[in-house]
């Protein structure tokens, strides 16, 4: 009988059944007057007169009325670069302990986003509801005693004269709590080397000594390092290492493009939880077996605004038009495109975090990410969203017995008529003309736009395969292996330039 692995689970059991549930909405009208009133006497709360908001009737609505929407370059030049002068008090009380450095998908130049105590305890304590919710999932005892994996980038970070600077998922990982530290894997150690090539190494050489439970980190970097576990050591698959293995825990990206290719990698199937970490917080992660949508946190730090997604309320670099219309969470409608905008006790506010997002259960609050506000191709009035590309390439993948685990896409002229020039990464065999046909097939009975685009100004598809790991050294070269490194699924024609120089390169 396993004695640890029964006490932990009959305890996260217990606090489930004991835990009151929650109004979202209710709860979030409650975080939003919690950030005004702590935030009212920063330099940002006094400009914008939270004070005042706070003594309205409708508290939500005035709040809309009075902020405007910000993306990052937006309040970095008006706000949080005063914080980079020194500066404190300033969108947040005090200063921020710490800078989450973020490329995203848009470039080298890493974003600074703000990371205070207040938001490392939000974050802790939206873990501890996600462990309480494994009481939902059929999990063995013993799963609960052994060691979880979890793969981000270095957890050495950069110290500065008053914060440290890194990756949210190295922020997360130094600051696990004491009582984890004994499941954690792969250690302070081998989790501070900051080249990912020789962490991997590292943990393959030790893969045999763990008894891994459950794995956790953004699915092309976890592919990578399942696949160099399996090769060092020999074996088929990784259970034949790690025969307890029972959970993996997605991030980052949709897992739907990779889960063909993952779990080929597996002897058995293994339950698969989705969450929502960004660098600006812990916004959702997916609370019952029943669904693969997420809950969003909303009794945590950060309050929830959603922006219909429609092609006339995005700008071309994905930021808002100034009077794009807002509902609360009271007033969305289910299965429908919303820009999210979160404002945080980081001190992020009205905060176009890039994420799209669709409800599929308004009472639960669950939603599932649709896409980027800049992924999202309508040059000639295709109207395609990552989640349609997503479908798309699955599409392909079960039509030709065939694993893409990357692409991208963008709308190129060729003499002077539009196509849609897609690279998929293939490492196997196949006529590209087959991939065209099936393509375009599929789109146009798929979303009605891109089949009237194809009737007009979309001349067609073009496609070209490479192999999977001229992606993994694109993202390498760019920005940062490994960590939160997401692949662009939708260029402009400039980065599609530099990407077919990088591929013809190559």
């Amino acid at each position: 009988m396993n004695i640890i692995g029964n006490i932990i689970k009959n305890v996260i059991d217990i606090t489930e059944k004991l835990t009151p549930e929650t109004n979202p909405s209710e709860s979030q009208k409650e975080v939003l007057k919690t950030l005004l009133h702590k935030a009212k006497d920063t330099a940002f709360g006094k400009f914008y007169n939270f004070d005042k908001i706070l003594e309205s009737n409708t508290i939500q609505k005035s709040f809309s009325a009075t902020i405007p929407y910000f993306d990052y370059n937006k309040i970095n030049d008006e706000w949080w670069s005063q914080l980079h002068q020194g500066n404190s008090n300033i969108t947040w009380p005090s200063s921020p302990d710490y800078y989450a450095l973020s490329s995203g998908t848009t470039g080298k130049t890493s974003k600074r986003i703000p990371v205070t105590q207040d938001m490392i305890d939000s974050i802790k304590s939206a873990g501890i509801q996600q462990i309480v919710a494994l009481s939902h999932f059929n999990l063995p005892a013993s799963f609960f005693d052994k060691g979880i994996l979890m793969l981000g980038s270095s957890t050495d970070l950069i110290e500065k004269k008053d914060h440290l600077e890194g990756e949210i998922s190295g922020i997360s990982a130094h600051n696990i709590p004491s009582w984890f530290r004994g499941y954690y894997k792969p250690g302070e150690k081998i989790a501070k080397i900051d080249d990912w090539d020789q962490r991997v190494k590292k943990i393959a050489k030790k893969a045999k000594e763990w008894d891994i439970g459950a794995i956790s980190g953004i699915p092309s970097w976890i592919e990578l390092m399942l696949t160099e576990v399996i090769s060092y050591n020999k074996v088929k698959n990784i259970h034949e290492i790690w025969p307890n293995l029972e959970v993996y825990t997605s991030g980052g990206v949709a897992f739907g493009p990779y889960e063909k290719s993952f779990n080929a990698l597996l002897d058995r199937p293994i339950t698969i939880i989705d969450t929502y970490l960004a660098s600006e917080g812990f916004i959702a992660f997916q609370a019952r077996p029943e669904t693969n949508a997420m809950q969003l946190v909303t009794n945590g730090g950060i309050y929830f605004e959603f922006v219909p997604f429609k092609p006339e309320y995005i700008n071309q670099d994905g930021s808002l038009v100034s009077d794009a219309p807002v509902l609360t969470l009271d007033e969305v409608e289910l299965n429908k495109d919303y820009v999210l905008l979160i404002s945080t006790v980081s001190g992020a506010w009205r905060y176009i975090i890039g994420d799209t997002i669709k409800f599929t259960d308004i009472e639960r609050a669950e939603i599932k990410i649709t896409g980027r506000t800049k992924f999202f191709l309508n040059t000639v009035g295709s109207q395609l969203s990552v989640n349609k590309l997503d479908d798309a390439v699955k599409h392909l993948e079960n039509n030709f017995n065939i694993k893409i685990k990357e692409y991208t896409i963008s709308a190129k002229r060729y003499d002077d008529e539009f196509y849609h020039s897609w690279y998929l990464g293939i490492d196997d065999i196949i006529e590209t003309d087959l991939l065209v046909k099936t393509l375009d097939d599929f789109l146009k009975k798929a979303n009605k736009n891109y089949r009237i685009a194809r009737s007009k100004a979309l001349k067609g598809i073009k496609v070209k395969t490479v192999p999977t790991s001229i992606f993994y050294n694109w993202n390498a070269v760019n920005k940062k292996k490994g960590g939160q490194v997401k692949m662009e699924r939708v260029m402009n024609e400039n980065k599609f330039a530099e990407w077919e120089a990088f591929v013809e390169k190559n």
